[in-house]
């Protein structure tokens, strides 16, 4: 954790070789880092995720948008059943607390790294693990240096070889504190570096400097730089969003800033309140979601400061309010996340809905309206698309859209909406907390995945 500003100690409770070639190609690319969007997708790691523009990809060529919560597992490695609880409320996706040695919590031994990537796999979760050593370097003391994570990362490399579908390698947490971040590029480039020439193929992931918070927006700008750098062009970047983004704008500038890039982006960790401060975490959900922007909650539980804890005592039959924002909430885990498809169809643990007041309906309304597709993001072997309803004439309480594909398009997931599809028709229906639309207004109101050709095909809304 956790995007401190100040630096002040956290509780400890919370906290192959490649060839001569591959060294000349990385060399080349640093050197070109304007070139990073060009990187042929011959270049990328094969049976693993890879990164397409902004979008993350799973190791079956699909999107796959993270929604998740955090375990510090080297703090509190008899809670081994927060895997399993985690998972059934919903998450795709666990970020998992390492120690690499250097600081008081010890060491996570490669054997305890086996069995996390094997509980992952089989509660069908995503593993993200992340070394915590490396908490403010330069600011704190006794924290370790990106290299030193490295150096931890080689000695796992025969526990982590073959999982690239599963798992993703945060290098090190919050890598730099406030204290000279510009210090940040050149640290994050050696290290991604090294982990490819040592012979990691798999997504890496890497936090932004200031605490991870980036106020200074040196990730932001030096984002490019540090893509260029990586041979594989796998590289995902992660920031913090705690008191710096109190102000929705924020979010939505810092966003914006890396949609523009065509890099992409993840919110490693953020919560609702953070060292006395509101932040704006019902936009960076929202935004999240339109935008196919992953996100990490911090953290499921044990903080020295329960405000963070999404649960108390690690019991789920506990959730606290922040737990409820973070699981059931409009455009939370329970009514956004997705596994990811190499685990196949198996339903979901949860089919719980988000736990906002529904509106009362009372039976058909007066409103009219209309709606339309448009197409978010297109990688070549799929899209996704976002609908947007429109209240024309009075307002709604509820809508049913139905449409026909020109073309041979399916849509291969949806959320936020009861969606059923007959050949080239497709009806969809919203789910209560979605069916509200104020007179005059647009809504987006619901979200799919397709393969086959982009289309925005003419819909027909029904107020229900």
């Amino acid at each position: 954790m956790s995007g401190s500003l100040t630096g002040v100690e956290r509780p400890r409770r919370k906290r192959a070789l490649r060839t001569w070639l591959m060294a000349a190609l990385t060399a080349l690319t640093v050197a070109l880092a304007g070139i990073w969007a060009l990187l042929p997708a011959s270049a990328q790691a094969e049976g693993g995720f890879t990164i397409d523009g902004t979008q993350l990809i799973d190791a079956n060529g699909n999107p796959f948008i993270m929604r998740g919560s955090t375990h510090a597992d080297v703090w509190y490695q008899g809670e081994w059943a927060s895997f399993e609880e985690i998972s059934d409320l919903g998450a795709n996706t666990i970020r998992v607390v390492l120690g690499s040695g250097e600081r008081a919590w010890g060491v996570t031994s490669a054997q305890r790294v086996a069995d996390i990537v094997a509980e992952c796999k089989e509660q069908r979760v995503i593993c993200v693990l992340e070394v915590h050593d490396t908490t403010g370097y330069g600011e704190q003391a006794g924290a370790a240096s990106l290299d030193q994570a490295v150096d931890y990362w080689e000695g796992l490399y025969s526990v982590l070889e073959g999982e690239e579908a599963y798992v993703l390698i945060n290098i090190g947490n919050e890598p730099i504190g406030n204290t000279d971040p510009a210090q940040w590029t050149q640290a994050t480039v050696d290290a991604v570096e090294r982990m490819r020439s040592i012979g990691f193929e798999h997504t890496l992931v890497v936090d932004a400097p200031n605490w991870g918070q980036d106020w200074t927006n040196t990730m932001r700008a030096n984002a490019p730089t540090v893509a260029a750098a990586d041979p594989l062009g796998n590289t995902l970047f992660s920031v913090h969003m705690y008191q710096v983004y109190s102000s929705p704008q924020t979010v939505i500038d810092y966003f914006d800033a890396f949609e523009a890039m065509d890099l992409p982006l993840i919110v490693g960790e953020y919560a609702d309140t953070h060292q006395g401060s509101t932040v704006a975490w019902e936009t960076i959900q929202s935004e999240a979601q339109a935008r196919g922007i992953g996100w990490i909650g911090w953290s499921y539980s044990g903080n020295s400061d329960p405000i963070l804890d999404q649960v108390l005592s690690f019991d789920p039959n506990q959730m606290t309010t922040y737990g409820e924002r973070i699981f059931e909430s409009a455009n939370g885990i329970q009514a956004t996340a997705e596994r990811a498809s190499v685990f196949g169809d198996d339903p979901d643990p949860t089919t719980e809905e988000p736990t906002t007041d529904e509106p009362t309906t009372g039976g058909p309304t007066e409103g009219d309206c209309s709606a339309s597709v448009s197409v978010a993001n297109n990688w070549g072997s799929g899209w996704q698309g976002n609908v947007t309803v429109t209240a024309t004439d009075g307002a709604l309480d509820g809508w049913k859209l139905t449409w026909t594909w020109a073309g041979s398009t399916t849509i291969t997931s949806s959320w936020n909406t009861t969606l059923t599809t007959s050949g080239a028709n497709v009806t969809a229906q919203d789910v209560g907390w979605n069916g509200t639309v104020a007179s005059g207004q647009s809504r987006e109101v619901f979200g799919f995945i397709a393969s086959g050709p982009t289309g925005t095909p003419a819909v027909t809304c029904e107020a229900i």
